[in-house]
């Protein structure tokens, strides 16, 4: 029986989330850069919370923490597939490599540009009052 053609189980549903938390265990556990994105990701929350962003500026600062992880998540897939794959040192699996690990650093810039066009006005007018 195909899986369309099954009856909807809440219980089913709640245990497809597994695989997806044990994805995140595993970056945490095996990516030292995970550790820092949510060391950052803690700390932008923490002052988003002290500083009083708006609304939207919470969901730009959601939104960037949530490309940032996704792009690692990403790019750790791609490079675990690459080095089962690929024994030896081939070139094309080099560059998709880099391309993938140069998508996590294009996403962390840009959401490092994000907090700083949220925050540094915020600590500006902090200064000069």
């Amino acid at each position: 029986m195909s899986d369309s053609n099954q009856h909807f189980s809440v219980k089913k549903r709640l245990r497809s989330f597994g695989p997806a938390f044990r994805g995140f265990g595993i970056l945490f556990k095996n990516e030292h850069n995970s550790r820092i994105h949510v060391s950052v990701a803690l700390m932008v929350v923490v002052l988003g919370f002290l500083m009083e962003v708006s609304p939207v500026e919470w969901c730009l600062l959601i939104f960037a923490i949530g490309m940032v992880f996704i792009t690692e998540l990403i790019n750790s897939a791609i490079e675990n597939q690459i080095d089962m794959v690929v024994k030896d040192f081939n070139q094309k699996a080099g560059n998709a490599k880099d391309m993938a690990a140069a998508a996590v650093l294009m996403a962390a810039i840009a959401s490092a540009v994000i907090g700083l066009i949220i925050f540094v006005p915020k600590v500006v007018i902090l200064f000069k009052t």
